[in-house]
């Protein structure tokens, strides 16, 4: 497969003290040499060692940066071509010139997330790990972070591959058995075929059984603050952003519209969205914020629902908790700092078993009761131990689940005594699947969606 050559920035756009033009193809370190001025030319410097130089114009001369460049030759790189890294200053004139200067002489400006779709294609990871590549850019925890570099490193497609061979393998005796009855040293029976494929669906649910868990981690937690005005909403986003992201005071209906933060909560990313508080109200822009309040409410993992320890249960809290009553909940009761005018019997039973938390925000008090009480109610108190192999990517719990019932029905069709060459099919479908989920049994046009969600120049 030929490739050209092609050059993106590969750091974030604005003010800071790098800026990284990235090259990758076999003209690489040709077009790189073109630009650069320094005592050697970068065609005779060693792979893998960085240089100091200038970039110069080559029609004028003029120097246009002082930089380092990196030379790391083909295959032991991230695209398995040759690669060159310009480092520059930082900032928007600096390194879109040395860009434009690449693209002048010759190289191509890369399509999104081309360099790590090109490290695919040569073979360097699977498709697994360069989708754990684009959730490590997106980490908003150490856990989701941990997680990532997991993909990263192979685990899935370590277990992928097993489970891949465990079905090719048996697919090999069945088709040896079809061919020649009379050589069936291995007696594949149905006894046999059952216990292969039930080996798989245990690996498979040991799998699936970290999703929940995994996609939280990578997605965050979609969770809402709930409750009527001026119970302390905003001073909740406020203690677990830890900054005071939200306007508070003693007026009711402060709050317009939706506010959204990410919050670190135990290793969990939490979606945080402060709503308006819900009420009926005559004001037209308020009206609007608790109209935007219901929706975010209906697409909601967790509700977070405050009510005031300083104010009697009323109607209006009443309905919320008819609102959320098929949702995940946490009933947070605020303000134990003034007079209890609150019923916490009657909110008992209005939370139906779901944790309920006392809090003061003023005094910063029941945050981190409140904190143990989201991790208890989505990982049981604790995440599962870095040696567990999380499936986090909705792609991959998809694929799993359809090899899972591919497989299920081959166990069915053994079960029922159907002959071994129809059982087969099932098996085959199972292996493709699996075989998806790292790429090598996938569209072309799957593979262009996937990159293309990747940020320019990784």
């Amino acid at each position: 497969m030929e490739f050209d050559t092609i050059a993106a920035i590969s750091t974030a756009l604005g003010e800071g003290a790098i800026g990284i033009i990235r090259l990758s193809g076999d003209d690489a370190i040709a077009i790189a040499d073109k630009l650069y001025d320094g005592k050697k030319r970068l065609e005779e410097v060693p792979s893998h060692s960085i240089v100091y130089g200038y970039i110069v114009d080559a029609p004028s001369g003029e120097r246009v940066e002082e930089v380092m460049v990196s030379v790391m030759r083909a295959p032991r790189t991230f695209t398995r071509e040759d690669v060159v890294e310009i480092n520059c200053h930082g900032g928007l004139m600096s390194v879109n010139r040395v860009l434009h200067l690449c693209l002048k002489h010759g190289a191509r400006l890369a399509e999104p997330g081309e360099f790590t779709k090109r490290a695919f294609l040569n073979g360097r990871i699977d498709l697994s790990q360069a989708e754990g590549v684009m959730d490590l850019i997106r980490a908003k925890t150490d856990r989701a972070m941990n997680v990532a570099l997991n993909q990263m490193d192979g685990r899935l497609s370590k277990q992928i591959q097993i489970l891949r061979q465990a079905l090719l393998e048996t697919v090999a005796h069945v088709e040896v058995n079809i061919d020649y009855p009379e050589y069936d040293a291995e007696q594949m029976t149905h006894g046999l075929l059952q216990e292969k494929a039930q080996f798989v669906i245990q690996e498979i649910d040991k799998l699936l059984a970290t999703a929940a868990q995994g996609k939280i981690l990578r997605e965050g937690l979609s969770t809402v603050i709930v409750g009527r005005p001026n119970v302390g909403k905003s001073s909740l986003l406020n203690s677990l952003v830890h900054e005071n992201k939200a306007i508070v005071t003693d007026i009711p209906g402060t709050t317009r519209d939706v506010i959204e933060e990410y919050v670190n909560v135990r290793g969990v990313p939490l979606r945080l969205v402060d709503t308006a508080g819900i009420r009926e109200t005559e004001d037209i822009v308020e009206r609007i914020g608790v109209e935007r309040s219901r929706e975010v409410l209906k697409k909601a993992d967790l509700i977070l629902l405050v009510l005031n320890y300083g104010e009697e249960l009323s109607s209006e809290d009443e309905a919320l908790f008819q609102a959320v009553e098929k949702m995940n909940v946490i009933v947070i009761v605020n303000k134990t700092d003034v007079k209890q005018k609150i019923d916490l019997e009657a909110v008992k039973k209005l939370a139906a078993g779901r944790p309920l938390i006392t809090t003061s925000l003023l005094r910063d008090e029941g945050v981190d009761q409140l904190e143990q009480a989201i991790s208890d109610l989505f990982f049981e108190g604790e995440i599962e131990g870095a040696d567990v192999t999380y499936v986090s990517n909705t792609r991959h719990i998809a694929l799993l689940e359809q090899a899972k019932t591919t497989i299920e029905d081959a166990m069915g069709a053994i079960e029922a005594g159907v002959p071994v060459d129809l059982v087969q099919i099932d098996i085959t479908r199972t292996w493709e699947l699996l075989g998806e989920i790292i790429g090598d049994s996938v569209q072309e046009s799957l593979i262009d969606q996937l990159f293309s969600q990747f940020c320019l120049g990784k």
